[in-house]
């Protein structure tokens, strides 16, 4: 290990990394606030809404995440988010140009075409940046930035929807790439890759053909186990975050705004404070147990499965009036629901840093993102607009109700899939964690 050192330069371009992935994560969730006056436009119906949020986007970033991956693994990977950072910015802005569905739904596949090296990318320039003894809180900074970023997304969103419509909210989205794809281009440098690796962990090997690294990261057990876990999460959860603002709208009777404003600062704040926080905690309890790694992401899964349950089956009340906007009482327990869905995300994806070498993270974090990709973003949004049309002959107005309650079900299953990745792991795979503590 050439250099213990963690300085502010670090500390600057994480903050950068998350600055692109929140920018990238608002372009996805604004969406969630564009549902209404979309369809209202295109006259389209919930499952055509579900296409365009999700498989539209998914099929394309699945396919090509896992060349992504390798990109990062092989070229200088700063140089290759400035790249993607432009080419994001150029499509987000097509989005807003969009004249009919079929081309909303093209503009977005090209959005998913720049954004497939960003997560995989930062993953591994973040193992770079911080010791694995760090490293969960620091992964936790990068993902709680894009649960700020729903606050500016559903709640800031909203209003510009509402009030200039959804075509100027993708190009004002689109601006900011611009200036992060110039900061990577000329600014920052790529770490050294391996930076933190001891040097009898994790020896790096030449890199092989795309379709055999794969094969050997998923004939891991504990990785694949992992990775099937938060797929199965994020099915839940991503439909969750892109038809709240409709449920709210449809089931407590609030307005966009208000429904988004609500969305965005309480399902935002606590899941951008529950990220962070997983992520401290994670990295102090570690240290005594490494076996934490998956013991946070259990109890976050099963404290926020009851709460949801709660929040989507509780009546039509008001908590309290805040000026204008009327609080349902539910809101309370969507905010539980939101602080502890994401004790899962930095464990995890620490975890996932420590069981391959430093030349394949890339490549397991690409796999990972098409796993959760296929899942959330794809089948998530998708499976509930089928299951909101299909039960509303029988639930009406209601139906979106029933629909979210049966896609967040398979977080039962990442539950099982969790223990089972603590049992094939054992202590071996903890060890890099301890020893570099």
């Amino acid at each position: 290990m050439s250099n213990t050192h963690v300085g502010w330069r670090s500390h600057a371009l994480l903050l950068l990394l998350a600055a692109v992935f929140a920018d990238n994560f608002v372009g996805r969730q604004i969406l969630a606030v564009m549902i209404e006056p979309i369809k209202a436009e295109f006259g389209v119906s919930d499952t055509a809404m579900g296409l365009i949020s999700g498989l539209a986007f998914a099929a394309v970033f699945a396919l090509l995440a896992l060349p992504a991956g390798r990109l990062a693994d092989r070229m200088v990977r700063t140089r290759l988010l400035a790249i993607a950072c432009l080419l994001w910015a150029v499509a987000t802005m097509l989005c807003g140009l969009a004249v009919s569905f079929w081309m909303l739904a093209l503009a977005r596949m090209a959005v998913a075409v720049s954004e497939s090296p960003t997560t995989s990318t930062s993953m591994s320039i973040i193992a770079d940046l911080y010791p694995p003894h760090r490293r969960s809180f620091a992964i936790s900074c990068f993902t709680a930035a894009p649960t700020f970023s729903a606050v500016i997304g559903l709640s800031l969103g909203a209003w510009v929807v509402e009030h200039y419509g959804w075509r100027t909210a993708f190009i004002v989205i689109g601006m900011p790439a611009l200036m992060f794809s110039t900061l990577l281009a000329f600014v920052v440098k790529d770490p050294a890759r391996g930076r933190w690796d001891l040097a009898s962990a994790h020896a790096a090997h030449p890199l092989q053909s795309m379709g055999s690294e794969a094969r050997k990261l998923w004939a891991l057990p504990a990785y694949r186990c992992l990775v099937m876990a938060g797929g199965l999460t994020t099915l839940g959860s991503y439909a969750i975050g892109m038809w709240n603002t409709s449920f709210l709208v449809r089931s407590h009777g609030l307005s966009l705004q208000h429904a988004g404003l609500l969305a965005g600062f309480i399902c935002g704040g606590f899941a951008g404070i529950g990220a962070l926080f997983s992520g401290w905690l994670s990295d102090h309890l570690t240290r005594r147990n490494p076996h934490w790694q998956v013991g946070i992401p259990v109890i976050g899964h099963v404290t926020a499965l009851s709460a949801l349950f709660a929040y989507l089956l509780w009546p039509n009340t008001v908590w309290l009036q805040l000026g204008s906007v009327p609080v349902p009482s539910a809101m309370l327990l969507c905010a539980l629901y939101s602080f502890f869905s994401v004790w899962w995300v930095a464990p995890s994806f620490n975890l996932i840093t420590q069981l391959v070498p430093a030349n394949r993270r890339g490549t397991a974090m690409a796999l990972q993102t098409i796993i959760s990709t296929l899942l959330g973003i794809g089948l998530g949004p998708l499976l509930a607009g089928l299951l909101s049309d299909a039960l509303q002959p029988a639930f009406g107005i209601e139906s979106l109700r029933y629909a979210l309650l049966l896609v967040s079900l398979p977080v039962a299953g990442a539950i099982m899939l969790l223990i089972r990745t603590a049992s094939h792991a054992g202590q071996n795979c903890y060890r890099h964690v301890e020893r570099a503590a």
